[in-house]
């Protein structure tokens, strides 16, 4: 990548990191803090974390086809003060309510499509799926980074849990600023049937049954996660008499250690096509450690246990269920299955607040570990329908334009070369969306259609 390309990603992933950081570094302190509310209870202490992620849902592909319209920075800029906003209702609230709605505006600054896309608008169509992957790692490192410094911050000279939104409004106003003086404005916009999401593809995205089951898959994992979380602080600080401002103590070597064991099966998962082997595996993993928790979170060695066997399920299938969305959609709805994907995520994260929250009102730590397991064994279930994939390579083609005269002739010669299994033609951009098998690729067959200076 040239120095352009480094400047873009670098900017764009921490504008990303952003808005990431404010709903993961609420998410170790938030229901402690809630318990010092008047007005507080379990069921709203959960509204208040999931919220975030209905208007995130919501919102999130509007704002996407809007930044089409509009431009992506316009649309960045408003994402990033109306995150801002939210965090100063929050910060500045003492009422539970007044919290959820802070956490709901937060959520309207929906703009990881938008971002995407100006990435996408920004960089060559070789870089372009190097790029995106660089972005995407924001999220498994601003997990990471939230649930370490939301406890740390939270304990920092009393500022407690407003002095988080205090932060994460800072952080927005920071991005702002990296979208005005860092981003450059692209000469014009596309739109990436790779990075962004196309209106026209919405239903032929929504029929595909494998993906349906993906989408399934990310709101469930996401519902239990933030469900372990409305439960886990209190666990830590009650029964286990670990001061909240140590729990990072816990978060640090758990993660860490997990995400260690996660990679060497993320690796073979690729590279030995045993992706959806392991898929269940993790899955019976994460029910595993669901079930463990709920026989054993008053005995920290069986608490912990259970915790790290739940990250290690939990990250292989955030890292690897994006590349399953990529491997079950064809090479046009590539980015809008994922925006939809994206979508199901944070609804996941919204029921996992509101169900959660009625669960530990109701039947208490306990019963929130109970449902988490059932919830899983129904996503096992339904993943066990997945079928194999396929591992095709995705690669975009600079094409020479005097070949798009005839783009019918263009698409039959182009599947016509061995290895390409896929085509679209996206005729405006001047470029073909490819999936490919490596192995039988004809790369010289392929280059001869592209321009000589490509």
């Amino acid at each position: 990548m040239n120095s352009l390309e480094w400047r873009v990603t670098a900017s764009l992933a921490a504008i990303y990191a952003v808005r990431m950081l404010g709903l993961f570094m609420i998410l170790p302190v938030f229901a402690l803090y809630a318990e010092t509310l008047p007005d507080s209870t379990p069921f709203l202490a959960g509204l208040a974390i999931g919220i975030y992620g209905l208007t995130q849902a919501i919102f999130q592909i509007p704002l996407g086809v809007l930044s089409d319209k509009i431009g992506r920075k316009p649309v960045i800029i408003g994402g990033l003060l109306v995150f801002a906003l939210g965090s100063v209702i929050a910060a500045t609230a003492h009422s539970m309510w007044i919290i959820i709605v802070g956490r709901a505006v937060q959520g309207m600054g929906a703009i990881a499509g938008p971002t995407m896309a100006l990435a996408a608008d920004l960089t060559r169509e070789e870089n372009r799926t190097r790029i995106m992957a660089v972005i995407g790692m924001t999220i498994g490192l601003s997990f990471m980074g939230g649930m370490i410094l939301g406890p740390l911050i939270s304990q920092f000279h009393g500022v407690g849990v407003p002095g988080i939104f205090w932060f994460t409004m800072i952080l927005a106003l920071s991005g702002i600023a990296l979208v005005i003086l860092a981003v450059p404005t692209p000469a014009r916009i596309t739109r990436h049937r790779d990075a962004g999401i196309i209106k026209g593809y919405l239903g032929t995205a929504l029929r595909n049954i494998a993906l349906l089951r993906m989408n399934a898959g990310v709101f469930i994992i996401h519902l239990v996660m933030t469900a372990n979380f409305l439960v886990l602080p209190a666990i830590f600080e009650h029964e286990l008499a670990l001061p909240r401002a140590e729990h990072w103590k816990i978060y640090l070597p758990v993660l860490a250690g997990s995400f260690l064991v996660a990679i060497p099966m993320i690796i073979l998962a690729e590279k030995k096509q045993q992706i959806r082997t392991l898929l269940l595996g993790s899955t019976l993993l994460l029910v595993m450690a669901e079930a463990g928790m709920a026989l054993g979170h008053t005995q920290i060695d069986w608490l912990l246990a259970a915790f790290f066997l739940f990250f290690v399920g939990f990250n292989f299938l955030e890292a690897t269920q994006p590349s399953l969305v990529a491997k079950y959609s064809d090479v046009s709805t590539k980015g809008t299955a994922m925006g939809i994907f994206s979508s199901s995520q944070f609804l996941g994260i919204f029921a996992g607040g509101f169900l959660g929250g009625m669960i530990n009102h109701t039947w208490g730590e306990t019963g929130v570990f109970v449902f988490s397991a059932i919830v899983v064994l129904i996503w096992f279930v339904i993943a066990l329908q997945l079928p194999q994939p396929t591992f095709y390579t995705s690669r975009i083609l600079k094409l020479d334009p005097l070949l798009l005269s005839d783009p019918q002739r263009l698409h039959k010669e182009l599947l016509a070369v061995p290895g390409v299994k896929e085509v679209a033609i996206a005729a405006d951009e001047c470029i073909a969306y490819l999936k490919l098998d490596k192995a039988s690729l004809d790369e010289a067959a392929l280059d001869a259609f592209s321009p000589p200076s490509a």
